[in-house]
């Protein structure tokens, strides 16, 4: 029996995407920190992120397609929906809670410089 994949893979980036801007703002943050989270995860540029945003491009193909993948993303650690990001086991899904644990600590204030790992 094959594994059916998880709902969120399916997502297109850009529902998600509102969210997290509306979750940095309302913390006093930018959506332009958003997007230098996930240009930083990623290493698409901000022109690449936004054709991805207008053609609601699937988190599955987002990440399959990201061009590189930042090597310091494996230092993120810590809960993000009750589960250590560190000890999840399917690679697609510890990407997208890689940035959610980005977006959720830039939502409590931490510097730019402490999210991006510098």
């Amino acid at each position: 029996m094959t594994e059916v994949p998880h709902r969120v893979y399916r997502m297109s980036v850009a529902s998600v995407h509102v969210h997290y801007v509306a979750k940095a703002e309302r913390k006093g943050r930018s959506r332009e920190e958003v997007d230098q989270i996930i240009t930083w995860l990623t290493g698409y540029t901000q022109v690449q992120l936004d054709t991805h945003l207008a053609d609601k491009t699937d988190f599955e193909t987002f990440f399959a397609q990201a061009p590189r993948l930042n090597p310091a993303r494996t230092t993120i650690t810590g809960l993000i929906c009750g589960v250590r990001v560190e000890t999840i086991e399917d690679p697609l899904m510890r990407e997208i809670r890689y940035l959610d644990k980005m977006i959720d600590e830039l939502a409590k204030g931490r510097s730019m410089q402490k999210i991006l790992r510098e």
